[in-house]
């Protein structure tokens, strides 16, 4: 087949997954595709669901068995014919969160590279201290396969040692610091965290340590030893409050009271002191999550023997061009450049050709990461401490490093937390990866990356049942002239930007919450104020320290204040002025698993069940309340246990997952199902989505409550049954807001970490309305965000740079944006500018 008779597009025929309505639509290969649509409109469900789905499925199909085995494989997507599909790779909107021993270095594969680089050019120091210059003959005694492998003669005293090895400087492996094991960082319990709120009585709840699982009944057992229990606890006495904290273990005869008044007695209760029930528990649990939740007891230290290096400090007596390898490792990557050329001229004639090859790899690694934005980080930093932004472009500096071709990328919201000066270089990265010969679809609402695109799809025209089919498309040109386009007043600057009543008065009028930070990550003595009663808007480029002054300050500062603990070393000041409540709203999903409903998420489940139960068919069978659940044995399924499905497995071949074929994905066994209210079904009900609920609901308040709350939050299209671990980031975002909706806010802060994820700009405004709502009912609303529509709306806005990491963690500007644009001090405040002349020229 000659080239000009190869296929230029991949052809969707019939898709169905999801709210999809049978949609053909054809994709541009070799170009760069942008979706976009409103949230719940589809866009995931072609991208994810057909196209990455169906690529990755017979790019597996075409592996060995045994190997296919070893892989999670993707089953067979809801579509009638995908044609002329290449293999494809996903980059998903949450990447997974590293873990503990993962730092930057480990992921990118930066600091492999460098561990050779330190092992075969590097000046190792004898036994007797003498500095070996470098020699190629340490590179030779490392390819040995024998006894002398690394074997070195010292050219001062004759001494013959092993150099390190490349694993001799892993600190997962053979390089790991003896004290800390390799995680740079050592924990010892705080007395402040065991007990919580000193002002309640151990009755009500003080020691936070007996809240942990088994022993909510050691405050009857610490009654028995002498004390007092229905007492504050910071009125106990010194040896009250020794007996809980450190009491000795004995055995005690008490009885424990049940909620249905019986009495249960028991000989031999062991008293176990507030330290020692956390330390036993640290001992036994294999649960990532009790892990987590133990953690919180333990406060955190620098290892004092690597000092947090990680590292085996004998291994830094190696060194290259003067430094050692964790001083190389505390580089930003943007310093990296600089070293490669300091490492050649340092090093003799005789090793230029080796010092090219290993270089050349480290430059090549670290050049993408360049390209995104990536610069100010360190090798050394921690994995788990990186924003979901820059996650996902750690992801695609590997994908684009390994220079495939002939593969189709698909990107789920790359945009996310990527400050707008980024954007570019993203945009210019999803261009080499078109050069090099691949195909890209990109799922965002970032308009700069949708018209930097060469195809455009647009998906809805609304969300749920109201989307799910292709509603224009066309180059970025024909998109700016189309009438059915929802996105075009963004691209050409038709919309309005400020789209709710921003305060024009002093914006401190009702008063404000002030924080000083002294030393935290590259915040030094950095002092903010944070007007109350308004929405302010903190930004600045990634690593800037954006999340160090809110997360890591603010609201570890508002914790401690209303637990009555210690505040943070690295604050100095804090007042909370009038605010006594705290709710920190992240775009994580709800629930862990299907199981997790819109409906069970909120207070509808409940007041359904009773709804149920009161019924006279229910009463008659005797059915209460818990017989109107799928996750109680007497409501669920036999045979599905209650999740509507079954997942048969088929060895070698993907899992397959069946709709339940005895209740036919209704979760409920037939019994529950035969309890009919208005002609239907508990599961009837759930079937429904939120705007036609509300006219099922009118008459009870409670429920429709609920619902309208969500309706006006944009989720009228979610069904009641829906599995809240499928949302979006932004529709997870609202669902958890609803509970606070509709009352007094008077002394409540909340805090949102990139609120816009997986947000249309038609979404952007119902957020603000909803921002907005909160703020008349009193709240002060706070976002970290990059979204320059967010910040046009914003009372108040506080920029942090004037970049990322060591060039970072100063406030550059603050204050009203309308204001800052008149003389931008920031690159942010520039990008603003341009975005209000985009929207009034």
């Amino acid at each position: 087949m000659s080239y000009q008779s190869q296929p230029t597009q991949i052809e969707v025929i019939g898709g169905n997954v999801n709210n999809l309505k049978n949609i053909s639509v054809n994709i541009p290969l070799h170009q760069f595709v942008a979706i976009s649509g409103l949230s719940g409109s589809g866009k995931s469900s072609l991208a994810m669901g057909i196209l990455y789905s169906e690529g990755a499925r017979r790019y597996l199909d075409s592996l060995a068995t045994y190997t296919r085995r070893r892989i999670s494989q993707v089953g067979r997507a809801n579509v009638k014919e995908v044609r002329h599909i290449p293999s494809a790779l996903a980059l998903r909107q949450r990447p997974t969160v590293p873990g503990a021993r993962s730092t930057v270095g480990t992921m990118t594969e930066i600091f492999n590279v460098l561990r050779l680089i330190y092992s075969r050019l590097g000046s190792p120091k004898c036994p007797n201290g003498h500095q070996v210059p470098p020699t190629i003959n340490i590179a030779e005694a490392m390819d040995k396969q024998d006894d002398t492998m690394g074997v070195i003669t010292c050219p001062t005293c004759g001494v013959k040692f092993h150099a390190f090895s490349a694993e001799d400087f892993a600190f997962n492996s053979d390089g790991a610091c003896k004290n800390c094991q390799g995680l740079g960082i050592t924990k010892q319990l705080d007395p402040d965290r065991l007990i919580g709120d000193e002002t309640k009585t151990i009755k009500d709840g003080a020691v936070a340590a007996w809240r942990t699982p088994g022993r909510n009944f050691m405050p009857i057992v610490a009654q028995a030893a002498g004390v007092r229990i229905d007492v504050p606890y910071n009125q106990l006495t010194d040896k009250e409050r020794e007996m809980v904290l450190h009491g000795g273990q004995k055995h005690y005869a008490i009885d424990i009271p049940s909620k249905n008044g019986r009495v249960f007695h028991m000989d031999n209760a062991l008293y176990e002191n507030a330290y020692n029930a956390i330390e036993d528990s640290m001992r036994t649990t294999k649960s990532e999550v009790a892990l987590k939740r133990l953690n919180r007891f333990y406060r955190f230290f620098t290892c004092p023997v690597c000092h947090g290096t990680r590292i085996n400090p004998d291994r830094l007596n190696q060194l290259v061009a003067g430094k050692n390898i964790a001083e190389a490792s505390k580089m930003p990557l943007s310093d990296l450049p600089d070293f490669v050329k300091q490492i050649k001229a340092w090093l003799p004639a005789d090793m230029q050709k080796l010092a090219n090859n290993l270089t050349t790899e480290l430059l090549n690694q670290v050049q993408p990461l360049l390209d995104l934005g990536l610069d100010y980080l360190t090798m050394d930093r921690a994995g788990a401490s990186l924003s979901t932004g820059e996650l996902q472009r750690i992801q695609l500096g590997r994908t684009l490093r390994t220079q495939t071709t002939g593969v189709l990328y698909v990107l789920d919201e790359p945009s996310v937390g990527l400050h707008p000066d980024n954007v570019a270089g993203l945009i210019k990265i999803f261009h080499q990866l078109i050069d090099q010969g691949n195909s890209l679809v990109v799922v965002d609402h970032e308009t700069a990356i949708i018209d930097a695109a060469d195809w455009i799809i647009e998906i809805g025209p609304g969300s749920g049942a109201n989307g799910g089919t292709v509603i224009d498309q066309g180059t970025p040109k024909q998109i700016h002239h189309s009438q059915q386009s929802l996105i075009r007043p963004f691209l050409t600057g038709e919309g309005k930007l400020v789209t709710r009543q921003v305060a024009k008065d002093d914006v401190f009028a009702k008063g404000s919450v002030s924080l000083t930070i002294t030393h935290k990550f590259n915040l030094n003595d950095v002092t903010a104020q944070f007007p109350v009663n308004r929405l302010i808007a903190i930004t600045g480029f990634s690593g800037a320290g954006k999340t160090t002054l809110v997360l890591d300050g603010l609201l570890d500062a508002f914790q401690a204040k209303f637990h009555h603990r210690t505040m943070p070393d690295y604050i100095s000041k804090f007042e909370p002025a009038k605010l006594k409540h705290i709710v920190s709203v992240d775009a994580t999903p709800v629930g862990k698993n299907a199981r997790s409903t819109v409906a069970t998420y909120t207070n509808i489940m409940d007041n359904l069940r009773k709804l149920y139960a009161g019924l006279p068919a229910a009463k008659k069978a005797g059915y209460s309340a818990s017989y109107f659940s799928y996750n109680n044995k007497q409501g669920a399924c036999p045979t599905c246990g209650g999740t509507g499905e079954i997942s048969l497995d088929i060895q070698y071949l993907p899992d397959m997952v069946e709709v339940c074929p005895t209740c036919h994905g209704k979760r409920f066994n037939h019994k529950v199902l035969a309890v009919k209210w208005r002609g239907m079904s508990i599961a009837d009900v759930l079937d429904y989505d939120i705007d036609h609920a509300i006219a099922l609901f009118k008459d009870n308040s409670s429920v429709a409550q609920t619902l309208n709350v969500l309706q006006q939050m944009g989720l009228g299209y979610l069904h009641l049954g829906e599995a809240t671990p499928s949302l979006s980031g932004g529709e997870a975002q609202r669902l958890k807001l609803t509970s606070h909706m509709k009352r007094s806010q008077n002394d409540t802060l909340f805090i949102f970490d990139e609120p816009t994820v997986g947000l249309h700009p038609l979404d952007v405004r119902v957020l603000l309305k909803v921002f907005s709502q909160l703020i008349d009912q009193g709240a002060t609303v706070l976002m970290i965000t990059h979204d320059l529509d967010l910040m046009a709306n914003a009372d108040y806005m506080i920029d942090m740079g004037p970049r990322g990491g060591d060039q970072g963690g100063k406030i550059v500007a603050k204050g009203q944006p309308q204001e800052l644009i008149k003389n931008p001090r920031s690159l942010t405040t520039r990008y603003l500018r341009a975005q209000f002349e985009k929207y009034q020229s």
